[in-house]
């Protein structure tokens, strides 16, 4: 069987469940799921990662720095990974950029624990593992590569590959230290891109297979003996009409690249293959988030269908930015509308001002039933899966102060009924 095929077969093959995480994650079929309890899940000593993930604009980033910022106050030796090129985590963390080395997080950790806080560099992280699995000379040849430039830069699937390789890296940098020495980490968030990409991961291991071990690639360095002979003269007229479409020059750095990767690319396999069983392990937690609109929530029962297949450990639903109406009105303001409205001087003035903050209350309640609605239809399809619904909050979250504050709200388990 060739390498291609035996890799098709092994990601076709039924992947190994982990019963005990799924009993401890999801209610029994004929009870309805209970809140989904944050608390329990980060102070759980086995919960070694969590994976955010989720469409884009429903707060995934911010959520991923709350629960690595709560983790770290309750006693938890935290790094948190993004893969969202957007640089709102830095900002939210105090810090000036992020990359692709951990960083300390000043002020995180109160309770005993640490933050550190990374994003991820895709070019560096791919020329990090030629230089550390290929010698000096074979990794100077590929990274001085036209053809690697493009892949490790901008080819498709890339960056999602990149991300496997990175959380193996930090979740062997964690584990280093070995039976009764301290953990560097012992839990990793990691903030996946946004909109279905952020499943593509899953995929990587294969499309990088099916790039690197597919029949033309393999052709351009099959020898020119034995059966290979009978090929020759067709073959050169591919080659040919190569050249004509992509260039001499392109076909020859595409064949240098690849008869010097070659020797890497299993190592590139067998690590993928470790990660992705990694996330299938009961001490691996997806969390799905979400805001209450109705593209996000069926964004999210994608994202729950497709890890029921994959057989990866769901924890539950984080459902974002929910509308409560008493959060619309000032509480000030409701008080002296009230004692105007009770006081038998009141003007029209009075009555006009207390109409429009009714007004605004009867339109929160509006928005909340129809978000409500939506939440409890993503609940019929899917009853098993345990939720928590933060409400949204009358300002962005931009330091560590709104992170605590979203990480308090995620510590408060609420189904909304």
């Amino acid at each position: 069987m060739s390498p291609a095929a035996s890799g098709r077969a092994s990601r076709t093959a039924p992947k190994p469940r982990t019963p005990s995480r799924r009993r401890t994650l999801e209610s029994p079929a004929d009870e309805p799921a209970p809140a989904l309890d944050v608390d329990a899940l980060i102070d759980d000593p086995t919960t070694e990662i969590i994976v955010c993930c989720g469409s884009g604009g429903v707060g995934k980033t911010t959520t991923s720095a709350a629960l690595a910022l709560r983790a770290a106050e309750r006693g938890r030796r935290v790094c948190v990974l993004t893969i969202d090129p957007a640089r709102r985590l830095a900002q939210s963390l105090g810090l000036t950029e992020l990359d692709n080395v951990p960083r300390p997080v000043k002020d995180a950790g109160a309770g005993g624990g640490s933050l550190d806080a990374m994003m991820l560099d895709m070019k560096r992280t791919f020329d990090e593992v030629v230089e550390a699995h290929a010698s000096p000379e074979k990794a100077a040849q590929i990274l001085s590569n036209p053809f690697y430039e493009a892949l490790s830069s901008s080819f498709a699937g890339t960056q999602e590959y990149m991300a496997m390789e990175k959380l193996g890296q930090l979740h062997a940098e964690a584990v280093a230290g070995g039976p009764g020495q301290t953990r560097r980490w012992d839990l990793i968030v990691v903030d996946t891109p946004p909109s279905r990409s952020a499943l593509d991961f899953l995929d990587a291991p294969e499309r990088l297979s099916s790039l690197l071990d597919g029949r033309l690639i393999r052709l351009l360095l099959a020898p020119a003996k034995g059966p290979a002979r009978l090929f020759s003269a067709g073959f050169g007229m591919v080659t040919s009409a190569l050249n004509k479409v992509l260039g001499a020059q392109v076909l020859s750095d595409v064949q240098t690249f690849v008869a010097a990767f070659d020797t890497l690319f299993g190592g590139f396999r067998q690590r993928a293959e470790a990660t992705y069983a990694l996330l299938q392990n009961s001490g691996t937690a997806f969390l799905v988030v979400a805001s209450p609109e109705p593209d996000a929530m069926r964004e999210a029962s994608y994202f729950v269908e497709r890890l029921g297949q994959e057989a990866m450990p769901l924890a539950g639903l984080v459902v974002n930015r929910m509308t409560e109406p008493a959060l619309l009105l000032d509480g000030d303001e409701a008080h002296a509308a009230a004692r105007r409205l009770r006081s038998k001087a009141r003007t029209t003035a009075d009555d006009e001002a207390v109409a429009a903050l009714l007004e605004v209350h009867a339109r929160g309640e509006r928005v909340a039933e129809r978000e409500r609605r939506v939440v409890m239809g993503f609940t019929a399809a899917h009853p098993r899966v345990r939720r928590v619904e933060v409400p949204g909050l009358a300002t962005d979250v931009h330091d560590l102060d709104g992170l605590t504050a979203i990480g308090d709200l995620l510590g408060s388990p609420s189904t909304g009924g």
